[in-house]
Formats: structure tokens, C-alpha cells, sequence
């Protein structure tokens, strides 16, 4: 299989994620996604078995540059508790802009019955959070004894169902910030050692 860096892999990548969006996994045709790509078919399968195999794919993509966006938002940033808030302000953000592609995902995982692909995808995202949690909890920021690669799942788990429940299950009860506030102050109180 060819590296997935090259440049006509991003092509056909973000032509599917076009042409799905706009017509749908079901009606959106390989054909349409190479013409819109700018490839011949025959470059489409060195990449894809099929056209459901894009969906993992447009999945990691998405992840990746989420990741990104919150590691660049962070900047040097060592202090959790503002990791935290930007992990909850680009989760928000990122699934406003993206709620189409992030249906799509779940679709398309959920009939290929990829859920193991799913957890694949998140690792590079989980190992990330779990470090930053370690960290926290041996400068004292958070509960010491924490079991770090269950909450790393867990935050990001929370946070990405709740953003999700607000922009694509229109849950839109409370104003925006007031709904990532409490969302952040939950996930404080539960990680912070109260002393009796």
C-alpha cells in the first residue's frame, strides 16, 4: 500500500469527505469521488478497498487534526486544568464545524461493525491526555492515585458525547459557555481530592 502522505491519498480524501457530505454515503459513487480528486479509479483502490474503508480513514483524519488543534491552542501550556478548559473549547468547536462528517463516522463505523477501528483511531489522542494526566496527578493537580488510561477515555469520551448531544442532538438547553462551564467544573469535581 502506497504512504498515506501523499499527496493525491489527501486528495481523495478530502474529495470524499465533499462529495459524502453533500450526497450522502449511500449516493456518493467512487467515480464521483476520483472526478472530484482529480485521480484515476485505479488510484482510488491502491488506498481503499472499498468505499466503506474511507470511513476509518475520514475518522483519523478528523481526530488528527483535532488533536492538532488542541495541542497548538496549548502552546507550551503545562498547567491541566487549562488543557482541560481548551480540550473542551476545540471538542465544542470542532464538532460544530464538522457535525456532518462526525454522523457520517458513526454511520459508517457502525454498519462496517469497526468498533475496534474506532479505539485504533483514538489511541494517539488517549496516550496524549494520559500522559498530561499523569502529570497532573504527580504535581498534586489532580487525585494521585488515579487510574490514568481509564480517565484519559473517560474525559474525552465526556466531552466529545456532550459536544456532540449539543450541536447534533440540539440539546441546546443552556447557553453555549454556560454549558461548557459546567462540563469543566463536573470533570473538576470529580478529579479533585476534597478534603473533609
Amino acid at each position: 500500500m502506497p504512504k498515506q502522505t501523499s499527496g493525491k491519498y489527501e486528495k481523495i480524501l478530502h474529495a470524499a469527505i465533499e462529495v459524502i457530505s453533500e450526497k450522502g454515503l449511500d449516493k456518493a459513487s467512487i467515480s464521483d469521488i476520483v472526478k472530484r480528486a482529480g485521480t484515476a479509479q485505479g488510484t482510488f483502490y491502491l488506498y481503499f478497498s472499498s468505499k466503506n474503508a474511507l470511513i476509518p480513514a475520514i475518522a483519523e483524519n478528523l481526530l488528527t487534526h483535532t488533536l492538532e488543534q488542541i495541542k497548538g491552542k496549548i502552546d507550551g501550556t503545562e498547567h491541566f486544568w487549562r488543557v482541560l478548559e481548551i480540550l473542551i473549547d476545540e471538542t465544542f468547536h470542532i464538532t460544530n464545524v464538522h457535525k456532518d462528517i462526525i454522523v457520517l463516522c458513526y454511520s459508517g463505523l457502525a454498519i462496517d461493525h469497526s468498533m475496534e477501528k474506532w479505539e485504533a483511531i483514538y489511541q494517539p489522542y488517549y496516550s496524549w491526555l494520559e500522559e498530561i494526566i499523569k502529570k497532573a496527578a504527580e504535581n498534586g493537580d489532580i487525585i494521585r492515585d488515579i487510574n490514568v488510561r481509564w480517565t484519559a477515555r473517560t474525559i474525552i469520551n465526556f466531552v466529545e458525547n456532550t459536544a456532540e448531544r449539543y450541536y447534533i442532538g440540539a440539546e441546546k438547553d443552556e447557553d453555549l459557555e454556560a454549558f461548557k462551564n459546567e462540563i469543566f467544573t463536573f470533570l473538576k469535581r470529580s478529579l479533585v481530592l476534597h478534603k473533609k
